[in-house]
């Protein structure tokens, strides 16, 4: 009798194709009878070399897709993912999806198909993660317990690994049989991840899914053993996203920066997502040893101006952060002009020479009315062959004496054969190139030599390696259009009897300037990333003087500013609160 339920309810879920991100009523009813039929098809013990899992940054060879619901939305991340990569598309009738793709003038070269039917468009959630031993040698792929009862989906892990032939290891059979959820996770792409805890709850005594049961810790050494996640960060569940998905509000853009949605104060969940946020700033370092950097980026109301707030009107969970990268382009939602421009802004501003695309997710039948968006309904899969380049970012310094440190993890499985600093100071000069040098065997460090440079300098630049095997990379990604930069600031006091003095107020939105004497000035203000702000002429009088914050619509956030006075500049740090 259950295979006949299962037979019916599979048929009845795979001919709904606009399953939500949610579970619906019947599902959850079902539940019961799920877990305990499924059956494994990869391999159920732990990688026995150790492993890293990919982060969503690095070099990727396609993206998959479920050709089931959203076309719209799905045929514009197609157009924008061929220029980067592969596209694979799921689905039983490739000739439909073909004609459909051309009718809109999508260049389909790059794009493959896999035979297989799925139950919903929600690939982010069921598909295949990646994870490589050693570091940087053979790309593995990883399947969860997904936690809908879509069997469909949640066995296309199978059909997913034939196409690539990528072995496939599975949490499917006790005592590991974890049950998790691809939107509820990401990593730094060296052994940090981070969830909502709602991981918990699935796996935790007498859950709705008949999995064993199982303690924080003994997740996080199923992760450990499996993933290569050493920590394992969980953030209380919020109260509004019913869903409970992390990518729905925040994701990272680098190994030390995290893109964060940020709400009007006090509205929908943005008082726990700023919990959650404050938690991690003040107990948790990057991988590089200090605080991560963050860059907000501000949740739009719905078209109806509301926000989600668990009530019978509740608006729609319209998200920026539920993005994807796939190599030099980042695809966003989008959902109208007043948002979107700020939105795309501060992607392009974070992450200078990427491609960045919006596709419009809140049309008459777009994704976000159920719970999703870009991040949730593709999902990347990694080269096989990664030359992996990893760095700390330089930030403003107020050094003008000695030549600034470049240090860069560098890593490929035939070895290094080169490394090359490439700088300017103007974006409108060629990049100078500075040998690396190999420097730490035990980290695979390399490093290299920016000269010193004046104060008021921007500094521009990025790092390319050769492997031994002749491959190329450079990062960041899209260089040379793309870098990283810092200021050369002067810190320098004034003494003379017209000295001016700084002090900043960081419990109120203003800053105090004290001055013996009327004056002209350049005022830049700077963000941590060492992105310039703001840049405006300021008339200074004698005696106290306010900068009104408000006025500049500063996000929340630490801020260097910078005053110019008798060909020197003044400089100090603030928070926008």
């Amino acid at each position: 009798m259950r295979l006949i339920i299962i037979l019916v309810f599979s048929i009845t879920i795979l001919n709904a194709q606009y399953l939500p991100n949610y579970m619906t009523k019947q599902e959850r009813a079902y539940l019961p009878n799920y877990v305990k039929n499924i059956s494994s098809v990869g391999i159920t013990l732990p990688p026995a070399s150790a492993v890293r899992s990919v982060a969503e940054w690095e070099e990727m060879q396609a993206i998959v897709i479920s050709w089931i619901s959203y076309k719209p939305q799905l045929t514009e991340i197609v157009r924008a993912a061929v220029e980067e990569c592969k596209v694979y598309i799921l689905t039983t009738d490739s000739a439909s999806a073909k004609n459909y793709l051309q009718t809109e003038n999508v260049d389909i070269t790059n794009v493959k198909f896999i035979n297989y039917g799925t139950n919903s468009v929600w690939i982010r959630d069921y598909a295949v993660n990646n994870i490589y031993t050693n570091n940087v040698d053979s790309l593995l792929f990883l399947d969860w317990i997904y936690n809908r009862p879509r069997p469909r989906d949640d066995t296309s892990a199978s059909p997913i690994s034939g196409a690539f032939n990528i072995p496939l290891y599975q949490t499917t059979q006790a005592p590991t049989d974890l049950v998790n959820t691809g939107g509820n996770y990401f990593t730094d792409g060296f052994g940090t991840a981070f969830c909502e805890e709602l991981i918990l709850e699935e796996n935790q005594i007498n859950n709705d899914y008949d999995v064993t049961p199982k303690t924080e810790a003994e997740i996080d050494t199923i992760m450990k053993h499996f993933m290569g996640i050493n920590k394992f960060i969980k953030f209380p569940v919020l109260p509004y996203d019913g869903i409970h998905h992390i990518d729905m509000h925040m994701k990272m853009l680098d190994e030390e920066t995290i893109l964060c949605a940020e709400y009007p104060s006090g509205i929908a969940d943005g008082p726990q997502i700023e919990a959650n946020l404050q938690n991690v700033l003040a107990n948790e370092n990057s991988v590089f040893g200090d605080a991560y950097k963050v860059v907000r980026i501000p949740s739009p109301p719905d078209l109806n101006g509301d926000y989600p707030d668990g009530s019978w009107n509740s608006g729609y969970y319209y998200t920026y952060t539920n993005s994807l990268i796939i190599n030099k382009t980042i695809i966003v939602p989008t959902y109208y002009q007043q948002y979107d421009t700020t939105a795309l802004r501060i992607y392009r501003e974070a992450m200078p020479g990427y491609n960045v695309v919006g596709v419009d997710c809140d049309d008459d039948s777009g994704p976000i009315f159920s719970s999703g968006a870009i991040h949730c309904i593709t999902h990347e899969i990694a080269t096989t062959d990664p030359l992996l380049i990893s760095h700390k970012r330089l930030s403003n310094t107020d050094n003008i004496y000695t030549n600034y440190e470049v240090k860069s993890k560098i890593m490929h499985r035939s070895g290094i054969n080169s490394a090359t600093l490439y700088y300017k100071t103007d974006l409108l000069e060629p990049y100078q190139s500075v040998i690396m040098n190999f420097t730490n065997t035990t980290l695979n460090e390399w490093t290299g030599y920016i000269p010193v440079q004046t104060s008021g300098t921007r500094v521009y630049y990025y790092i390319q390696a050769n492997a031994n095997s002749g491959k190329t990379q450079v990062r960041p990604m899209p260089a040379p259009e793309g870098y990283w930069s810092f200021y050369v600031l002067n810190t320098t006091n004034i003494t003379s009897e017209n000295a001016i003095s700084l002090k900043i107020f960081n419990t109120q939105n203003y800053l105090k300037v004290l001055s013996n004497t009327n004056f002209n000035s350049n005022v830049i203000i700077t963000n941590m990333l060492g992105q310039q702000v703001l840049n405006t002429n300021i008339y200074f009088e004698k005696g106290e003087n306010s900068i009104t914050l408000q006025n500049y619509n500063l996000n929340k956030g630490i801020y260097l500013i910078s005053i110019s006075y008798n060909n020197s500049i003044i400089t100090n740090k603030f928070v926008v609160k």
